[in-house]
């Protein structure tokens, strides 16, 4: 007898690790709660147990920042981040063109985040980078969300590597400095999160009045930055 989704009753293949349809683990099991776990090739951290991060003070900005300008309430804004459709029934991702599909993942993960749910985490987490990761080439807004994912689920190296891209050929975008900051902060590295947070200062009035659309987009998490930055938001240790 085949196997089926024990989330939403699909009949799944015989590869992959999640369900091609809502996305939930194919072995039905909850994660095993736990502080790292490496899930195809990526280390998955407790995200409040990485020293020198300020992200989690700012993450709850994130999630439905696609869905809270639609005058959605809040109970409904949640259920879509964390992946719910309207019936209650996990929605059918694999029917998603891939931006709203990596656009989902990403609302998922920063959900299970700001809910304190580090084996949720562990477990999309790896399918939102590899989602995103699929939408090559990125653009700015694009990297800034993948290097996010790394930063939270303890990938210092990767978010790191997206906020140089983004840097090389916009030196002063400010979602490249603060996922420098906060990369550099994840990695341990002192002096580049001090010196990431000051070009960050430096360039905040001129590059706002840029008015870009991932500005927009990220204007809460943005201000959350500024505050790291210059130390009115503590590091979480």
């Amino acid at each position: 007898m085949g196997r089926h989704c024990a989330q939403c009753g699909v009949a799944l293949g015989e590869r992959g690790s999640f369900c091609h349809r809502c996305g939930a683990p194919r072995d039905g099991r909850a994660a095993a709660g736990a502080g790292v776990r490496s899930t195809g090739g990526v280390a998955v951290i407790l995200p409040w147990a990485i020293a020198g991060v300020a992200v989690l003070s700012s993450v709850a900005f994130l999630v439905g920042q696609r869905f809270g300008s639609t005058g959605t309430p809040p109970a409904a804004i949640a259920a879509n981040a964390a992946g719910a459709a309207p019936s209650g029934r996990a929605p059918d991702i694999s029917q998603m063109g891939p931006q709203e599909r990596a656009d989902r993942l990403f609302n998922r993960v920063m959900t299970y985040v700001a809910e304190g749910k580090s084996d949720s985490v562990s477990f999309f987490a790896p399918m939102a980078i590899q989602s995103f990761e699929a939408l090559a080439p990125l653009n700015a807004h694009q990297r800034y969300d993948l290097g996010l994912l790394g930063v939270v689920s303890g990938d210092g190296a990767m978010a790191r590597a997206q906020a140089d891209t983004i840097l090389a050929s916009q030196p002063t975008h400010l979602l490249g400095l603060i996922l420098g900051m906060r990369a550099s902060g994840l990695l341990g590295a002192t002096e580049a999160r001090a010196a990431f947070a000051t070009r960050l200062s430096s360039a905040l009035e001129a590059e706002r009045r840029k008015a870009l659309p991932e500005y927009q987009d990220h204007a809460p998490d943005i201000d959350a930055a500024i505050r790291e930055a210059d130390g009115r938001t503590p590091l979480r240790q």
